[in-house]
């Protein structure tokens, strides 16, 4: 059975930084471009990371792009969200999803499978 748990979720003051994790079960992430999302409190859900099956790279929304990086540790069947330099619009529950490709013109495509989300408040 194919599931997505996210953690790391909590209380971070603005300028700090967080990693929020993504353990996969039921199938090696290798294979697939795990993205993450993010809804804040009335608001939709917005992308925040998306891969390209051609090469398996990693592209951002433009208000993230060099805060954010995605990694991951395929020993653990982990993909990581690294945050950085946070600012209380951060503040959202965070969302990954497989698979999550890119598409052309911004456009993304898949999320058969979702996490739960975990937490995130940035705030003095």
């Amino acid at each position: 059975q194919v599931q997505l748990v996210e953690s790391g979720g909590g209380l971070v003051q603005p300028g700090g930084s967080l990693r929020l994790s993504c353990a996969a079960s039921g199938f090696n992430l290798d294979y697939y471009a795990i993205g993450w999302f993010r809804q804040a409190p009335g608001k939709e859900r917005e992308w925040i990371s998306c891969g390209y099956e051609t090469d398996g790279s990693t592209e951002y929304t433009d208000s993230v792009k060099g805060r954010f990086t995605v990694s991951r540790d395929n020993a653990k069947n982990t993909v990581y969200l690294q945050m950085n330099s946070l600012e209380t619009e951060d503040t959202a529950v965070y969302y990954c999803a497989s698979p999550t490709y890119c598409s052309g013109s911004g456009g993304i495509c898949g999320m058969d499978y979702w996490g739960k989300g975990t937490l995130v408040t940035v705030s003095a």
